[in-house]
């Protein structure tokens, strides 16, 4: 997966592939800042999906926000994070597509999980 905004560092070890979820009602901003030479910062929404690469090593800091400030709310290692890649090639367009709507709540996967549920409850 080539993130585009804030790339990994060359010449680093092989990336995972991580996945976060927003679980509370408040936003949160989720920052990885154990890695020298790399920024990493995103805006997490209540409920959102956030799916990107990061070095096994990394570690993901959730701050929560109030007003007027940010409170450092859970640190995670991202190995714990660790999602299976469904696509081999990292550079592959689709995998890129189906990351993209990973994080926007639209993946076949979450679909399929709906499909399952609703046939449960029927």
């Amino acid at each position: 997966m080539a993130q585009i905004f804030d790339p990994l560092p060359q010449g680093t070890r092989e990336p995972i592939v991580c996945c976060y979820v927003n679980a509370t009602s408040r936003i949160q901003i989720a920052r990885i800042t154990n890695i020298p030479n790399w920024y990493f910062e995103r805006v997490v929404f209540p409920g959102q999906r956030l799916v990107f690469e990061a070095l096994p090593e990394s570690l993901l800091e959730i701050h929560c926000g109030m007003m007027a400030s940010a409170i450092l709310a859970d640190t995670i290692p991202c190995d714990r994070l660790e999602i299976e890649d469904m696509v081999l090639s990292s550079f592959d367009p689709e995998h890129e597509q189906r990351l993209e709507a990973l994080n926007d709540g639209l993946g076949a996967l979450s679909t399929e999980i709906e499909a399952e549920s609703a046939s449960v409850t029927t």
